[in-house]
């Protein structure tokens, strides 16, 4: 009841929707009610007239009229009931879509990192439409339900009151049965709707990696896995509907017997003269159209089991908690000089196991800083510490003397720009990728943010120019072309501070060059930071940080780490070495040319 209770309230905004859904349900059920009532009086008037010789006509006509006028207004407010009905319901699926996706976007990375992508989507999709069937059968369908059999029995009690009790006797009985097969049905739900974000997770990751999959001949693999899922989908949701099967022949059953029952009763006390056939067909028409609302219990109890589990799910991404939360009052920044303090930072995801270990360092304005280190050293989650992907969970970064979490996380990342290891690039043109980063951008701007990271001439080369569009993650373009985008796209936001994390690695040494030649004019008065395994950035910088196992244990220029007989020394042998004679060869040709 909670959970069903909880999504009740996002009925709340559409209070209009509600008041003429329920005015409609009333109105139904009223004109519903109606029609035994007429059959019934007329019947009785009919036969007292056959009893005096004559043909009772007028009562018969005025009888037919008043149906047919019930009927069509039963009629018109079961239209208005399904239609605001499905109106409240596709309102409520839309605003908790809504919900789920603006708390996703506002959730940490540390969320992220734990999440699987197909559960999420089953979520905002599957769990959602169960939600808009509870909305539009769970509670319209069982408000027009209550209504209905409020009224009846009221009518059925006053009608007779020995037959209400035997009708009455088997609304017990199936109250139970329906609540019997929600419980029963609740634990299934839960693992049929568990099984579609499995399905959805296996289908997203398989054809997301594709290449990987015909490169390596797996695709027999992951049918086979595919196939596992697809039978758990088939396994939870044949047992769902096994146990539909049992339950509705059985109300049915239970309905019918009462109807048996009431004949059984009622034609003992027609016969007895203690009742009217008017009376005893009246009441057999209450009964009857309470057939179909006890029949329909059994279909409602099956959407309140699973719009319950839906609920469950849905609510475990809109109670999650981010790691990462503006504070009340927190302060709008400027835009910053780029005076970047670590005061003996550290950071873990569990306090248990630190991954950055007293890091103490200042960026003043318009430094290169390289971040250099093996692999799983903490340069990536240092960096991601500035903008607040993370928090500190000892120390404190400050931009400009303030407390990164003292500031609002807009203002905050709107003076840092970012060029990720990973490129992502969305399904649009290439213009818009590159404008995602400040909205409102002239194309004019654009372009030059592409002239400055080398790509404005390949651009042009392309059938639509900036208009072309990209495919999904950027299949379309190669590695160096992404990267030079997601430059640009950088750039175009002008930051004070820059993050380069290894942006350059997916080029080849031309084209590097000729982005190093831009970026070097760029980073004039930006404070930068490098995660770079290419010796041409780390020696353009102005201090190195070599960082193990998330410390810093070595600092300094290029020149002055290279004959300590340190970690830099081991790097600079192992990766570095061999790039310098391939640079001035390449250096050489690119001048010449």
């Amino acid at each position: 009841m909670r959970v069903l209770v909880r999504l009740l309230r996002f009925t709340f905004p559409y209070k209009r929707q509600v008041v003429l859904t329920v005015g409609s349900m009333i109105g139904a059920s009223l004109f519903a009610l109606a029609v035994p009532t007429i059959v019934g009086q007329t019947l009785d008037t009919a036969l007292e007239a056959q009893r005096d010789g004559h043909v009772a006509w007028e009562p018969l006509l005025r009888a037919a009229l008043l149906i047919l006028g019930a009927a069509s207004l039963r009629g018109l407010f079961a239209y208005t009931q399904q239609y605001f009905g499905e109106n409240l319901s596709q309102s409520v699926a839309y605003s908790i879509r809504n919900a789920i996706y603006n708390r996703l976007q506002r959730l940490s990375f540390a969320y992220h990192d734990h999440s699987e992508i197909g559960q999420i989507m089953s979520r905002a999709t599957q769990d959602v439409e169960g939600v808009r069937m509870y909305v539009n059968f769970g509670i319209v369908r069982v408000g027009y339900i209550v209504i209905l059999l409020g009224v009846a029995l009221y009518l059925m009690l006053r009608s007779n009151v020995t037959l209400a009790m035997v009708s009455w006797g088997f609304l017990p009985i199936i109250a139970f049965v329906s609540t019997v097969m929600s419980m029963r049905l609740r634990p299934l739900w839960l693992a049929v709707q568990d099984s579609q974000g499995r399905l959805s997770t296996t289908l997203q990751e398989s054809l997301s990696g594709i290449r990987v999959v015909k490169a390596f001949s797996r695709e027999e693999f992951e049918s086979q896995k595919f196939d596992v899922e697809a039978k758990n989908q088939f396994t939870w949701s044949y047992a769902t509907n096994r146990i539909q099967a049992i339950n509705q022949p059985l109300l049915t059953a239970l309905n019918a017997a009462a109807l048996v029952a009431t004949i059984w009763v009622g034609g003992e006390q027609v016969a007895n003269g203690t009742l009217t056939a008017g009376q005893l067909t009246a009441f057999l028409g209450y009964l009857y159209l309470l057939a179909q609302p006890v029949r329909m219990l059994g279909m409602i109890a099956n959407i309140l089991s699973r719009t319950v589990s839906a609920g469950e799910r849905i609510f475990e991404i809109l109670d999650a908690e981010s790691a990462v939360k503006e504070k009340p009052g927190a302060v709008v920044l400027p835009r910053v000089s780029g005076r970047v303090e670590f005061d003996h930072v550290a950071f873990g995801y569990k306090a248990s196991h630190p991954i950055i270990r007293d890091v103490d360092l200042v960026a003043e304005p318009g430094q290169i800083f390289a971040l250099v280190g093996p692999t799983g050293s903490g340069k990536s989650t240092l960096v991601n510490l500035m903008p607040r992907f993370y928090d500190v969970t000892g120390g404190a970064v400050r931009v400009d003397g303030v407390d990164v979490r003292d500031a609002t996380i807009t203002s905050l990342r709107r003076n840092i720009g970012i060029v990720q290891q990973d490129v992502f690039l969305f399904i649009d043109t290439i213009r818009e990728n590159i404008r995602y980063g400040k909205q409102g951008a002239t194309d004019e701007e654009v372009e030059e943010a592409a002239k400055a990271a080398r790509i404005h001439d390949f651009i042009l080369t392309m059938p639509d120019g900036y208009d072309t569009w990209v495919g999904e993650r950027g299949v379309t373009l190669s590695g160096g072309q992404k990267q030079r985008i997601s430059i640009a796209r950088t750039l175009l936001m002008d930051p004070a501070i820059l993050i380069f994390d290894d942006s350059t690695s997916s080029v080849d040494m031309e084209t590097e060059y000729l982005i190093q030649q831009a970026l070097a004019e760029l980073m004039r008065g930006r404070t930068t930071f490098v995660i770079a395994q290419r010796l041409r950035t780390v020696k353009s910088a102005d201090a190195i940080l070599v960082l193990d196992r998330g410390e810093i244990v070595e600092r300094g220029t290029h020149n002055e780490l290279i004959h300590t007989g340190g970690l830099y020394q081991k790097i600079y042998e192992l990766e570095l070495r061999d790039q310098e004679e391939a640079f001035r060869g390449d250096a050489a040709a690119v001048a010449g040319r």
